[in-house]
């Protein structure tokens, strides 16, 4: 049984995998439990609910509702829990969307298991963490003058010439051998920076001026 003192985590990721080996990690330290996992941003809230966990370890890119939106919903109920953002993407909408939501930190999951321990910790103190690599494009961000319209990276070029071909994201993430979540986080970034709000004004707005070969 765990102690006054320990800290109660719920692990938020759609891999299995993922969240098996993190149990694993957190199972190192006396001072921190494990005490549910979720596979979305949807059963993160239900979970949320029924063990009001200390700490949320919250993965961003899922199917469904995002880590995101997951991490806003779940403050918006309880404002007690600290959510530390833990995710293999470093992009900066992905960075400046979380910390904005409320997330205490950002971590990415080549994180040591000293450092998540620690980060876990800080955030129960009300402290926050920031990868050096989350701390670096929050920075450049700064430095950098306003982007010019349409400031698309050549990975969202091609996808987007792949949606103007009308392929769905998961023939897409087969093409380009990543996962559809990957894809779908990638589609987002397009259409934000296109200024649009769907895949049809994305396509036509490509054609129109000519994004694409």
């Amino acid at each position: 049984m765990a102690s006054p003192e320990t800290i109660r985590v719920l692990v938020v990721d759609d891999h299995a995998v993922v969240r098996s080996g993190l149990g694993a990690v957190l199972l190192a330290f006396d001072d921190l439990e494990m005490v549910g996992e979720a596979g979305s941003g949807e059963e993160a809230l239900r979970v949320c609910e029924q063990l009001q966990p200390d700490v949320v370890l919250m993965d961003l890119v899922m199917p469904g509702m995002d880590g995101t939106a997951a991490t806003r919903a779940i403050l918006e109920r309880w404002p007690q829990i600290r959510i530390l953002a833990l995710t293999s993407f470093k992009e900066r909408e992905l960075v400046e969307g979380a910390l904005k939501a409320g997330a205490t930190g950002y971590l990415l999951k080549n994180v040591s298991a000293e450092e998540l321990s620690a980060a876990i910790r800080k955030a129960v103190a009300g402290h926050s963490s920031l990868s050096p690599e989350a701390a670096e494009v929050l920075i450049e961000g700064v430095r950098q003058p306003a982007v010019q319209a349409y400031d698309l990276t050549d990975r969202e070029r091609e996808i987007l010439a792949l949606m103007v071909q009308g392929l769905p994201n998961t023939e897409i993430a087969k093409r380009k051998f990543v996962s559809r979540s990957t894809i779908k986080f990638h589609v987002s970034n397009i259409l934000s920076k296109l200024g649009v709000t769907s895949r049809t004004e994305a396509v036509a707005l490509a054609i129109k001026n000519h994004l694409v070969s």
